[in-house]
Formats: structure tokens, sequence, C-alpha cells
């Protein structure tokens, strides 16, 4: 089987994504800062509640660029948006799951304690981000087929 290059337009969605992504990176992380400082007074209870505030609000903020700006899909709002969000989830049940068997292989085979860990998230980030993608491009934000779609 041979298997073809992407195509252009394949390709600047590609782009989109990791556009859209790169700033909602930012955007989450300013804003769950500015939330922890704003709940400060509420000690861990601040801190708990600024990371759940910072990531439902940066995962919509995330979930309209990629409807609007990467995947261009026209209402479905509340399915995509709820699919989004499962395709969320599942990418940080993976790493909370590999995070520390990855960390301690990497400690026992390159010997750096302090370091694993982070090259560890590093690792899992890129392959978070490419299944993210492929889950938001065929499940979050797929387009009905023409035999599926009743309306068509």
């Amino acid at each position: 089987m041979i298997k073809t290059l992407p195509q252009p337009a394949q390709m600047r969605q590609a782009m989109r994504y990791l556009m859209v992504g790169a700033f909602n990176t930012g955007f989450g992380y300013v804003l769950f800062v500015s939330l922890n400082y704003l709940l400060r007074n509420l000690g861990v209870f601040g801190l708990e509640a600024a990371s759940l505030l910072a990531n439902v609000i940066s995962m919509t903020v995330a979930f309209l660029g990629y409807k609007w700006v990467v995947f261009r899909t026209r209402g479905n709002y509340l399915r995509e948006w709820l699919r989004c969000f499962s395709v969320y989830g599942s990418s940080m049940l993976f790493t909370l799951a590999a995070l520390p068997p990855l960390s301690m292989l990497l400690r026992h085979r390159l010997g750096h304690p302090q370091g694993a860990s982070n090259l560890a998230a590093a690792i899992l980030a890129i392959f978070t981000v490419a299944a993210s993608y492929f889950g938001h491009k065929h499940f979050s934000f797929r387009r009905a087929t023409p035999a599926a779609d009743p309306a068509a």
C-alpha cells in the first residue's frame, strides 16, 4: 500500500492547529497565574480552584479556536464541546498514567534524576498533541458523511 503525502490543505489545517494550541497554551498559563493570584487567600483551595477554572476556560477557548479557525465546522456547539472535552480528558488520563513509569525509566536509563520528569513530560506532550489533533479531527469536529446526514 502506497501512502500519499499530506495535501497542502491538510498541512495548513495542522499548522492552524499548532498556532491555536500555542496561543491557548500561553492564554491558559496566564489565566492560571492570574486566577491563582486572585484566589491566593483561599490557600490550597485557591490553587485548586484556579487550576480547575483555568482548565475549563482555556479548554473552551481552545474549542472555539479549533471550531472556528482550524476545522471550520458550523453548528453542533454543545456536542462538539463535549467531544472536545472528552479528547482532552483522554489525553490527561494518558499523561497521568504514563508520566510516572516513563519518568522512572528515563531516570534509570539516563542516570539524571533531576530532569527525568521534565523530559518525560515533554515526550508525552509530543504524543498528546499529535493524538489530540487526530482526536479532534476525527471525533470532536468530524463532518457527517452524506449517507449518515439525514439533512443531506
